[in-house]
């Protein structure tokens, strides 16, 4: 058995019976795929709650290249590159559109997966393409934007049946005539021309103020989805709770900060063993130090108990949990 805990940031103790490291795409014809095969990027977004019973493909392919329009720049990245490094990298070069993004944990094939998304923007507005390797026919393909399916925190990729599908690269297309997105609340502060580089900047600090390092405290970040009720029920809700922040999504639905739900639900000091509710960001579960998969899956179904009983809302996690055979469909 291998070591899994330096391959995914809540840094649980749990092994894997192989790991395989992709570094260039030669290798992939000599990689032999099973159903039990698990791709996995820089593992922000992924727990392993137990020892795995097969194989981990660790995606860390690299390279950038960018292609200039008069109207537009396209951008192929593979998809083992950091995402806040390209976020970084790219506003340096007076690229924009991605500045609401900045410090999003994970690698650049991660992110169409999850259809990663902050401060008003998701990424799904800017890809183009995704390339993905079939396991099963051993064929490269390319996949247009509508191909993907995405929606909120969710794409064609996190189907089961297309886990043999491995993402790549992503081509990003970032128009030229760039507008700022400032509708977000954490942003209001910010004067309607902020630039790009004072955005990042912003968002970044943002970050930093309510989020842990897992470097220095293991967690994945946001561990549950913000949920999305209709508006007609977040208006009953504010009936009872005049204070329930809200982000309206169109004229019929809202998205509630699952953070606050859960704050507000009196939560935040809630712990079972080393898996606790991070005290400045209750969206955020960590792992103290001795965490098993068990102490975290009994804290996030207490979690979701609760935010039903009190709410009648549902938390869905937004984190990706494994068990011994697979991805956990429910809690």
């Amino acid at each position: 058995m291998n070591s899994l805990a330096k391959f995914h940031s809540f840094a649980l103790p749990a092994e894997a019976k192989q790991i395989i490291i992709l570094e260039t795409l030669t290798q992939l014809p000599d990689i032999v795929w099973t159903n039990d095969t698990w791709i996995l990027g820089a593992g922000s977004n992924t727990i392993f709650t137990s020892d795995y019973s097969g194989t981990v493909l660790v995606n860390q392919l690299l390279g950038v290249h960018i292609q200039e329009t008069s109207t537009r720049w396209l951008i192929d990245i593979a998809a083992g590159e950091n995402w806040h490094s390209l976020v970084l990298n790219l506003v340096e070069q007076g690229i924009f559109g991605l500045e609401n993004l900045a410090l999003i944990p994970g690698s650049v094939g991660a992110a169409p997966v999850q259809n990663i998304g902050a401060y008003g923007v998701e990424i799904s507005r800017y890809i183009k393409s995704v390339q993905v390797y079939n396991f099963k026919t051993h064929e490269f393909s390319t996949m247009n934007n509508a191909d993907c399916r995405f929606a909120y925190r969710d794409s064609i990729f996190k189907l089961t049946e297309n886990a043999h599908l491995l993402i790549t690269s992503v081509q990003l297309e970032l128009p030229k005539s760039w507008q700022p997105v400032l509708d977000y609340p954490d942003l209001s502060s910010l004067p309607r021309d902020a630039s790009a580089e004072a955005i990042m900047k912003h968002v970044i600090n943002v970050r930093n103020a309510k989020l842990p390092d897992p470097e220095k405290l293991p967690n994945a970040g946001s561990f549950f989805k913000n949920p999305i009720v209709s508006k007609a029920y977040y208006e009953e809700l504010l009936a009872t709770y005049p204070d329930m922040p809200a982000f309206v999504l169109d004229k019929h639905s809202v998205k509630l900060a699952a953070g606050w739900l859960i704050d507000h639900a009196g939560l935040k000091a809630l712990n079972v063993g080393d898996a606790a509710v991070h005290q400045r960001q209750a969206l955020v579960l960590i792992n103290r130090g001795r965490a098993s998969g068990n102490d975290l899956i009994t804290l996030a179904r207490a979690i979701c108990t609760r935010i039903s009983e009190k709410y009648g809302v549902y938390l869905e996690p937004e984190v990706r949990l494994l068990g011994q055979n697979g991805l956990l469909e429910t809690l």
